[in-house]
């Protein structure tokens, strides 16, 4: 053959590969996603189709191992056999109406059951909180067990890592769970390892992205939670990694980025709950129950608290077949009847979740958003803003929370006796590709302290208008809107 003949030979090949690429792109990526996702994946192959399909390859599959999610099914059923009738909560005829059909559903997808005679305070302060878990730490008899997408070791956390290793020299069992990638990703990660190791601490990576060993998954499936518990007599749960404000990262320290937070400190029955989440995820990446006794998995044996607040846990990701938080978020949408207040970082919202906030300020419902001002994350600031113009015609009152500091707290309020807080942002990411954990929390003095949050959030922010909004140049509207194409690539 001559050269030219070659050359029309595989030039004829690749055009049969890529047609070929291209039927089997048609078939196989809207399978089983979300519409807006296979158009945007579509789209992709088709105008990039090799890069298109490695990166789909790559990101494309939203779920983790098909034996990771049988070991989540069957911890699942364990939770919910060993659990029946540990509920005593508050008296029910005060509860509104919709209230026993969102617990029904959580307990449904989630496996936790909701739990009565807790107690429970807001620490707002980035600095109180850490001060607070350290002591909490200072304090354990027993064991301690520590999850967190991001700890880092660094002059601000130092204590906090001091606190782990004198409990490892009293003899308290210390355990420590950390996400590969998120932690990896930060400055000092060995550094912070040879601190966990020193100490004797028995620590474990979550999600582990090394495929030398075997360990691998979509290398964007994160798990996102916050946890710690001690001595199952009291819990952190909330927005807060341990880490240094500013993420010790160059570019948040030129521009003087700090972040704001809020955590939950818990106390009663509802701890072993949250220990649970952690047994749970400890199990997944070690094969082993973190209890010398696996009936002391699930006690839920603690002392009744004053404020006898009814709690949920609500664990959602990858690992569960349904979208557990974002069901628990659009039902509480549907189920408002006078105020919904909401706070996230990452506000990306998906169609369900849209038309549930319009349709709420539709029928009469008062709906604030709290945001950031500026963003830390330019795409996911971006697509986030894409929506603004939508939610300010809504109705819905959009309040800027101004810089330097990042609004990095995740709840929200429904009316005056129910509230949810928790590591999960209201965007896809949380949705589909983080393990997150939510708490549901019915009692109204627990949403009277959150209203005072919201209040200090109101006095440090200002409020977006739609004549405002509308005078955003031309360039902005074009890049938010960018963003928000890419966002359905899940």
């Amino acid at each position: 053959m001559t050269a030219a003949q070659i050359t029309a030979v595989i030039a004829l090949l690749v055009l049969i590969a890529d047609i070929v690429v291209r039927i089997v792109a048609v078939v196989v990526v809207p399978r089983n996603r979300r519409p807006t996702a296979g158009m945007a994946w579509l789209l992709a192959i088709f105008f990039i189709p090799w890069l298109g399909v490695f990166f789909f390859l790559l990101i494309g599959n939203p779920k983790l191992p098909k034996a990771r999610r049988t070991k989540q099914a069957e911890v699942d059923r364990f939770i919910r056999e060993h659990t029946h009738g540990v509920e005593q909560v508050s008296d029910s005829s005060a509860w509104p109406d919709w209230f026993e059909g969102v617990v029904r559903l959580n307990r449904n997808l989630g496996a936790m059951p909701l739990i009565g005679r807790n107690g429970a305070r807001l620490l707002g302060g980035y600095q109180e909180s850490l001060d607070a878990m350290t002591e909490a730490i200072g304090r354990a008899e027993r064991f301690v067990h520590a999850e967190f997408y991001i700890l880092a070791y660094d002059r601000t956390t130092a204590p906090f890592f001091d606190a782990l290793g004198d409990a490892v020299a009293r003899g308290v069992e210390v355990r420590v769970l950390l996400d590969h990638v998120a932690s990896f990703r930060s400055k000092g990660y060995r550094r912070t390892l040879r601190r966990l190791e020193g100490m004797g601490v028995q620590w474990r990576l979550m999600l582990p992205v090394q495929p030398l060993r075997g360990k691998y998954q979509r290398p964007d499936l994160r798990n996102h939670r916050k946890i710690l518990v001690v001595d199952g007599d009291i819990a952190y749960m909330g927005s807060q990694n341990i880490i240094d404000r500013s993420y010790n990262k160059r570019g948040n320290i030129r521009r003087g980025l700090k972040w704001k937070e809020l955590v939950a400190e818990l106390e009663g029955p509802i701890v072993s709950g949250l220990d649970a989440i952690f047994a749970t995820d400890w199990y997944l990446e070690t094969g082993e129950v973190p209890y010398r006794d696996d009936l002391d998995l699930i006690p839920f044996d603690q002392p009744p608290e004053e404020q006898n607040l009814d709690c949920q846990v609500v664990p959602s990701g990858p690992g569960h077949p349904n979208e557990n938080n974002l069901k628990l978020f659009l039902a509480l949408l549907y189920a408002a009847r006078e105020r919904i207040i909401i706070t996230s970082p990452y506000f990306v919202p998906d169609d369900a979740m849209l038309r549930a906030i319009s349709g709420a300020t539709q029928r009469g419902v008062h709906v604030e958003l709290f945001v950031s001002e500026i963003g830390d994350q330019a795409l996911v600031y971006h697509a986030q803003r894409s929506y603004y113009e939508a939610l300010l015609r809504a109705g819905v009152r959009i309040y800027l929370y101004k810089a330097p500091y990042i609004l990095h707290s995740k709840h929200f309020t429904v009316d005056d006796d129910v509230a949810v807080i928790g590591s999960s942002n209201m965007d896809i990411r949380s949705f589909e590709l983080n393990m997150e954990v939510s708490l549901l929390v019915r009692g109204a003095s627990f949403v009277r302290e959150m209203r005072i949050v919201e209040d200090e959030y109101r006095r440090d922010s200002r409020e977006l208008t739609l004549d405002e909004w509308m005078r955003q140049p031309l360039r902005s509207t074009v890049l938010d809107n960018l963003a928000r194409l890419t966002s359905a690539l899940q």
